[in-house]
């Protein structure tokens, strides 16, 4: 919806943005900014600025940027409208809403009570001799029913309507079923519960509410698992099984599980800082979550290919993040003279609670988890495959940043192969080196393409005029230094810019100062796209001195207005040129002073 800019200008100014984004990120104050580890990707350095002055974020390594609303529709995972109601709770604002937009938040709304609803419908079925059967299977897994209530858990009766004729009798459409993903409609239009005969475990977010559900057939049947699709209240890439509890954990790291079962068998046993992926690998989304709660996490997947699979994909995403990664290997058990794996639910059941904290204390690093990765694909009796093991795990080595971690682990590497420490040190130098090298040709080609340092980085965002674009972002930011700056802008028409998105970036700005506003990133936003705020802050970001404002605004319009003749007329422009120009440009009008 498109709210009153009046009151988004009151909203972003009772949001100062350091207070905001500080409830979710450790901020240090570094001359006029303040800095920190980016939430948005993995990183070590911090290189996630605040400027209050602009009221602006900015990462300088994956480019995210924008005011405090799009800071909030990234780190809560919100749509416009609901991160302006979220910073309006914040401070106590009344939220004008259009007919339309109340309407899309009377049908969220509608589906979270619809969800909790039919969770508590399942969670009565236990009690009943219709749900006799998911109940004793509750027992045979062990799970009390103190656990049975902590998580919600339910019974999806062996019916093909109770579900749904139990929430139509509570008012709900046939609409709101199926958007809540309650039901199924068949090709002659019938509708029939989705979830039957089978244990139902509700998907709580970290909000406390209700967004979808997993059902889990209570025999050896197919589909094991029935969960809920994409609605417009839930997106399995941003929840984890258990997060409303782990949330409030004591322990100093958050357990990453691959299933339903695992997760509740560990709150159980006292372990309540246990949490599952809904059925997908890990996702950046739920490492933002995560990180709002634990710099520690601990990788407890199952102890076979898959699980294996699984951590390799989890260790590759958190690689160089803030996280401190360690990982748990359950050990096989002996049964019947063979050794099988065991999954959470079983080690808890076989050994103890005392057992999995014993190995929990104990569990390795990623690293080391590599590195048993690595070896386990060699026979390091044979010549030749210690001399390939070598040559791997010296690639592996070589990456990490720290020279003693690199000497440590290369000793290490030395003595499972059955070879001198010098020489694995010798080998793994010389692909730190090679790593050096290849990573300095990369700068190097990549500093020599001058043009592609200016480029935004999404393609559909790319400058086709960027002698034009480089003096448009300069007027994009002169604006922001100062609103007044658009009354000697008349003769300089949006239709002169070149890049579409900074072109409307201006016109806005100029719509902004004619109705005497002062420029604020709350006129931007809700307008573009994340993709295109980040953008937009990247060009904010750059140095512009307020004290060469008038060389620097006459000639920006100079280059904008000769640069339109030229693409009109059918001359091209030459990108090379265009960038040399932009860095006189801005040593003329030292640019410096405002970085």
């Amino acid at each position: 919806m498109a709210f009153p800019q009046q009151f988004l200008d009151e909203l972003v100014s009772r949001n100062d943005i350091v207070d905001v984004v500080s409830s979710y990120v450790a901020l240090t104050r570094k001359g006029g900014n303040y800095f920190g580890l980016c939430p948005f990707h993995n990183e070590k350095t911090p290189s996630f600025s605040v400027s209050p002055d602009k009221q602006i974020y900015h990462c300088f390594g994956c480019k995210h940027g924008g005011g405090v609303i799009s800071f909030i529709m990234e780190i809560e995972n919100l749509s416009f409208p609901d991160a302006v109601r979220f910073l309006a709770k914040r401070v106590n604002m009344e939220v004008p809403e259009d007919n339309t937009d109340q309407e899309a938040a009377r049908r969220r709304q509608r589906v979270l009570a619809l969800n909790r609803d039919a969770a508590r419908w399942f969670y009565q079925n236990l009690s009943t001799p219709q749900g006799a059967a998911v109940a004793a299977y509750l027992d045979r897994r062990q799970i009390t029913r103190k656990t049975a209530v902590s998580f919600g858990l339910g019974a999806a009766l062996d019916s093909w309507d109770s579900l749904l004729t139990a929430m139509l009798a509570k008012g709900y459409t046939k609409a709101e079923l199926l958007a809540a993903g309650l039901v199924v409609q068949n090709q002659q239009g019938r509708l029939y519960d989705k979830f039957r005969n089978r244990l139902m475990f509700p998907v709580i977010d970290v909000r406390g509410d209700v967004v979808a559900f997993g059902g889990r057939v209570l025999d050896k049947s197919e589909p094991k698992y029935v969960n809920t699709q994409e609605t417009i209240v839930y997106s399995k890439r941003r929840n984890l099984y258990g997060i409303n509890l782990a949330k409030k954990t004591k322990r100093p790291n958050i357990i990453l599980c691959e299933g339903n079962i695992d997760v509740i068998t560990l709150h159980q046993a006292g372990f309540d800082n246990a949490v599952a992926s809904m059925g997908t690998a890990l996702t950046t989304e739920q490492t933002r979550i995560l990180s709002r709660f634990t710099k520690e996490l601990v990788l407890c997947y199952d102890n076979d290919n898959a699980g294996k699979a699984a951590t390799e994909k989890a260790i590759a995403l958190l690689e160089n993040s803030e996280f401190n990664v360690r990982v748990l290997q359950l050990p096989r058990r002996l049964q019947d003279g063979e050794y099988v794996k065991q999954d959470v639910d079983d080690f808890i059941k076989f050994h103890g609670a005392a057992a999995f904290e014993a190995i929990l204390n104990g569990s390795e690093n990623q690293m080391d988890f590599r590195m048993d990765a690595v070896a386990a694909k060699y026979d390091l009796r044979d010549d030749e495959q210690r001399i390939a093991y070598a040559g791997e795990i010296s690639q592996l080595i070589a990456a990490l940043p720290n020279a003693v971690e690199r000497e440590v682990y290369a000793g290490r590497a030395a003595e499972r192969a059955g070879i001198s420490r010098e020489a694995m040190l010798l080998e793994v130098k010389r692909a730190y080196g090679k790593r050096k090298s290849q990573d300095r040709r990369s700068l190097q080609k990549e500093n020599q393409n001058v043009s592609a340092l200016h480029q935004p980085r999404a393609r559909s965002l790319r400058y086709d005029d960027m002698r034009s674009a480089m003096a448009e972002e300069g007027i994009i930011r002169l604006l922001f230094l100062d609103g007044t700056l658009a009354q000697r802008c008349r003769e300089l028409s949006p239709d002169d810019f070149s890049s579409p998105l900074l072109a409307e970036a201006y016109q806005l700005l100029l719509e902004s100062a004619n109705q005497g506003r002062s420029p604020s990133p709350a006129m931007l936003e809700g307008h573009f796209s994340p993709e295109e705020m980040g953008h937009l802050t990247t060009v904010l970001q750059k140095p512009e001195s307020p004290s060469a404002v008038d060389r620097a605004l006459a000639d920006y319009i100079r280059v904008i207005q000769e640069s339109a003749d030229k693409r009109r007329s059918g001359v091209p422009a030459d990108p090379l040129l265009a960038a040399k120009d932009k860095f006189k440009e801005k040593k003329g009008y030292g640019g410096k002073q405002n970085g």
